[in-house]
């Protein structure tokens, strides 16, 4: 009886292992679900935003789009707070984060970074009138800067202009919205995305004169996913390379800057 215990608990336990073995297998599990799930914020053109009749769009979303097809499943977005997709990525509440990220060491440390798609310099973003005013550091000593609540922009504030405060909010258009009452000095942003919101400000905001050096902001984007998730990993980064390596990316992105109003 005993041996006929030991025997049905080994084969218990090797069919628990198998199982485990599969339920690990994150592209095993999109594939068998028939989608992908994205993470996003999407008010950050031209990355991600929703368009004139409310649809996501933007070289992120095209990007996603490229991996869904790619692997031959669906592609679903969850719109949600920049600072919630890591922890609902590590939540196991989707599948991957794809909003404009930076990479980080401190990222790094509780997600995987997929291969990186683009790079991105950072503006200061101020009311119009204020581009000459606030050209230095020295001119915003003591004073607010914004940046969106848990982003690299916070971090670079808090580096680079360490004499002013740092001032977040979870979303750059109230951030707009304190720079045109005047209740902050400006807030930094990504270079399209603060071209963009300039265009779409009514004359309302403009870029400072202000230069951050390459050592202080030249940013790489990249999607987070789960950590040791190798099988999505690959899958994710040879679409990456791929459109990247063949211009496609480049391509979209020309064409979300474009229809979001940043061509020169």
């Amino acid at each position: 009886m005993k041996k006929l215990f030991a025997l049905t608990l080994a084969a218990v336990l090797a069919f628990s292992l198998v199982s485990c073995a599969f339920a690990d297998s994150a592209l095993d599990a999109i594939k068998a679900k028939g989608k992908i799930v994205m993470g996003t914020e999407a008010t950050y053109p031209p990355y991600e935003y929703l368009d004139d009749n409310a649809q996501f769009a933007g070289c992120d979303i095209w990007l996603a789009q490229q991996i869904a097809a790619a692997l031959g499943v669906e592609l679903e977005i969850q719109d949600m707070s920049f600072d919630g997709i890591i922890p609902a990525v590590r939540s196991g509440q989707i599948d991957i984060g794809i909003a404009a990220f930076t990479v980080t060491p401190e990222r790094a440390e509780v997600i995987d970074f997929s291969n990186q798609y683009e790079l991105s310099n950072q503006l200061l973003i101020v009311k119009a009138g204020n581009a000459d005013k606030y050209a230095t550091k020295e001119a915003m000593a003591g004073l607010r800067v914004g940046a969106q609540l848990g982003t690299i922009q916070s971090q670079l504030v808090s580096s680079a202009l360490p004499d002013s405060e740092l001032f977040e909010l979870p979303t750059y258009p109230e951030l707009a919205l304190e720079t045109i009452n005047g209740n902050i000095v400006g807030f930094v942003v990504d270079q399209a995305v603060g071209e963009s919101m300039v265009a779409s400000s009514n004359g309302q905001l403009e870029a400072a004169n202000f230069t951050f050096t390459k050592e202080e902001a030249s940013f790489g984007k990249a999607a987070v996913l789960a950590k040791n998730q190798e099988d999505l990993l690959d899958a994710v980064n040879e679409v990456i390379d791929r459109v990247v390596s063949d211009g496609s990316y480049q391509a979209a992105y020309d064409a979300a800057v474009a229809a979001t109003g940043t061509e020169e």
